[in-house]
């Protein structure tokens, strides 16, 4: 099954996916929103800001004018951050038929609603097949060839089987999942979780309470998502426990680097010019409070870092709070 899939959005993520579509075989338009870097992708035929290591494949063609492709598309790959996802969707849907398919790969919430990004995507688009990719997965290994297991999600289970077939190789094994909102949740709030995580590891309060935070972030992460539909056996697949370690303990996380240079010591602003690409999971700690909030869910974790980055609390002060809070059981 050879088909025809027009990526929006060119970082690390989208390009590794992309190369990943065009490994299987499919013909693959891949467009980012800087006619600049378009520019270089089609003079270079790689991707020089995030993935410079990988050469493009012949059936893998940068484009400046999404439009002119769009028409002959068998999918769209929404591969943005999640503050520009909307406006994306929005841009595209005039020009989509009822029978081309939309894949996100972007991970948290709309920034103004907090609404999942599936709720905002099904406004938008109405009849058009819908669903996601997401697990534990880091770009540059994706683009490297190097094994990954992941989930397609969609509502629609026939949907979900495409999008499986689509990216399934005997390097990037695909697992399939109708629990949309478990997918979406686990993918948004780890990056929360992860920032916690470097934050500590910053500190220096070492392996023992990484941890406890990973554990403790895992039930504040399926306490939320099961309150807002999901199905607890997502939260302990790949899009749960296997993204939540994945970016809490390894520094090719974005998050988790943020988290460490903010621990170090570093302002929020100087941090983010270190990481030099967009930290999802500063947006995704207001999100994720406020639902919280909204909700009456209990997670600690996640308002000491709301705290930490949006209400500017000392971070000691807050992990000291943290640390004494009331004695109850684990479970």
């Amino acid at each position: 099954m050879n088909n025809t899939i027009l990526v929006m959005g060119a970082g690390s993520w989208g390009t590794a996916l992309a190369l990943q579509l065009a490994r299987v075989g499919h013909m693959v338009y891949i467009h980012s929103w800087k006619d600049t870097h378009n520019t270089q992708m089609i003079r270079d035929k790689h991707n020089h800001s995030y993935l410079p290591d990988v050469d493009f494949p012949a059936n893998l063609i940068a484009i400046n004018d999404w439009q002119s492709v769009i028409h002959q598309c068998d999918d769209i790959l929404m591969a943005t951050p999640s503050v520009g996802f909307v406006k994306t969707l929005e841009a595209i849907k005039p020009h989509l038929t009822s029978t081309q398919g939309v894949i996100s790969a972007t991970k948290g919430f709309c920034h103004h609603s907090y609404q999942l990004l599936d709720q905002m995507a099904e406004d938008i688009l109405k009849d058009n097949p819908f669903g996601l990719i997401t697990g534990p997965s880091f770009a540059k290994e994706v683009a490297k060839g190097l094994p990954t297991a992941i989930l397609a999600a969609s509502k629609r289970n026939d949907y979900a089987k495409h999008i499986q077939l689509l990216f399934n190789s005997d390097n990037f094994r695909c697992y399939t999942s109708t629990d949309v909102t478990g997918a979406e949740i686990g993918g948004a709030v780890k990056n929360a979780l992860a920032i916690a995580c470097g934050i500590s590891d910053g500190l220096g309060f070492g392996a023992n309470a990484r941890a406890g935070l990973i554990t403790r972030g895992l039930n504040e992460l399926t306490q939320l998502g099961l309150t807002l539909g999901g199905k607890l056996e997502t939260f302990y697949g790949l899009s749960g426990l296997g993204d939540l370690l994945l970016t809490c303990t390894d520094n090719q996380s974005r998050n988790r680097r943020f988290g460490v240079l903010v621990g170090q010591g570093k302002s929020i602003d100087e941090a983010c010019n270190e990481v030099k690409q967009v930290v999802e999971g500063i947006a995704s700690a207001n999100a994720v409070y406020k639902l919280a909030q909204k909700h009456n869910v209990s997670m600690p974790i996640v308002e000491a870092v709301y705290s930490i980055l949006h209400e500017n609390q000392d971070m000691r002060t807050t992990a000291h709070a943290l640390l004494t809070r009331s004695l109850k059981a684990e479970n």
